[in-house]
């Protein structure tokens, strides 16, 4: 294969993601040596394979889908500058992982721990978007529980303040630190738990979140400082108990199909 001179890789991979520059152009030169061997220009072009679309780092940051500045207790300068930056920024190294993956993948001789390190970083950010996907689509309520979720709820913790209780301890344990407080329905045991996540990572296998709470510092610390408890009261104050119980109703087929 003809080499490659370290400008035009460096071109390509700024033009566009680093995994699908890499790939395209390795696929290109194979198709200019084949083209030596008599191969017409669209032979050429049917040789050429795109990205797996594992690698194709496309992700985007879903719309926020309530007015920031009505919230409760929560400013708009926080909620934008955490939306914008901590998961915009989750999506954007998201993608850069997954196609720095494609991109070494094509390494037949990289050392697999150095591969390790990088599905690591993907696991991390496939977390953070997922659960801040989770965290902002449930906000801009007006924090009164009601219908399914209720239900479930109550069948599983007694009353409501009970549960409220737990998940706000559970959430007050994680202030100063980093993490996740998440209602989850487990799909594997069928039961419902407040689960304590210290990381993007930390979740329970098969758990079905329902309600996500960010209990990083960036998702507090510019209007209440250390005060993480004073922001778990104000999260509960906007709640979006509709996309509750949206989820509640999403994962009742899940449970059903786990019964039969």
């Amino acid at each position: 294969m003809k080499k490659v001179s370290r400008r035009r890789l460096m071109n390509m991979m700024a033009a566009g993601g680093a995994g699908v520059a890499l790939t395209t152009l390795v696929r290109t030169e194979q198709v200019k040596a084949d083209g030596n061997r008599g191969m017409t220009t669209e032979e050429q072009a049917a040789t050429i394979t795109p990205a797996a679309r594992a690698f194709s780092g496309q992700h985007s940051p879903k719309p926020l889908p309530f007015d920031p500045a009505k919230l409760k207790g929560i400013s708009e300068k926080l909620i934008k500058s955490h939306w914008e930056n901590n998961y915009g920024g989750a999506v954007k190294a998201l993608n850069a992982v997954e196609q720095r993956l494609g991109a070494m993948l094509q390494d037949k001789d990289l050392p697999p721990y150095v591969y390790g390190d990088l599905k690591r970083e993907e696991l991390i950010r496939t977390g953070s978007v997922v659960l801040h996907d989770h965290y902002f689509a449930n906000l801009g309520g007006d924090g009164k529980a009601s219908g399914k979720a209720l239900d479930l709820i109550k069948q599983w913790f007694g009353s409501y303040e009970q549960w409220e209780a737990e998940f706000k301890k559970t959430a007050n344990a994680l202030g100063g630190g980093s993490g996740w407080t998440i209602l989850s329905y487990n799909l594997h045991t069928a039961e419902v738990h407040n689960y304590w996540a210290w990381d993007h990572m930390h979740n329970a296998p098969l758990g079905y979140p329902l309600l996500v709470l960010d209990m990083y510092e960036h998702a507090y610390h510019m209007d209440y400082g250390a005060a993480a408890a004073k922001y778990v009261d104000a999260f509960m104050q906007n709640v979006n108990w509709d996309e509750v119980n949206r989820r509640v109703e999403e994962m009742r087929p899940r449970t059903a199909l786990r019964s039969s």
